[in-house]
């Protein structure tokens, strides 16, 4: 599906489940991998995964154009466009948008990247597992406040 074809679309779900018209771009965006869409508060345009379209289809990804829709007319009405608010959730429930997308199989099937990072405590010996390099010297012991020190851990591949 092109850029074009994406914008009619947007244009169309906005006037049927809004009843108000969609005055801005719509586009996809490859890189979007975690997310299924995204608004411009500045711009007001919206861009969507492409990802989420080819792997759960039609449907869902009218659901997210309608959760990204949500945010753009109630923003353009200076309402509660945030997911916490309220105008947001009651509009969102009224067109049938999804809260949440799902999640693209190859993010799910990604291991958790290894510890390399350990931090001991001087007093009590209590360990902490890091996978970032962080400076010891700004944090305590969680639990008897004790002075850190960091180890490299050998990375075994």
């Amino acid at each position: 599906m092109s850029d074009d074809s994406l914008q009619q679309w947007v244009e169309r779900v906005s006037l049927e489940s809004f009843g108000l018209p969609f005055l801005h771009r719509a586009t996809f965006n490859r890189r979007l991998k975690a997310t299924g869409g995204r608004y411009f508060t500045k711009s007001h345009h919206i861009e969507i995964s492409p990802h989420q379209l080819e792997v759960f289809g039609i449907e869902e990804t009218e659901k997210i154009i309608k959760h990204e829709l949500c945010h753009y007319h109630l923003h353009i009405r200076k309402r509660g466009y945030r997911h916490r608010d309220s105008d947001f959730k009651i509009l969102l429930a009224k067109v049938g948008g999804s809260r949440y997308c799902q999640s693209l199989p190859e993010r799910s099937e990604r291991k958790p990247a290894p510890f390399r990072y350990k931090l001991v405590c001087h007093n009590c010996g209590t360990e902490y597992m890091r996978r970032r390099r962080l400076d010891p010297a700004k944090y305590a012991c969680g639990k008897c406040r004790g002075k850190l020190f960091l180890k490299t851990l050998d990375l075994v591949e």
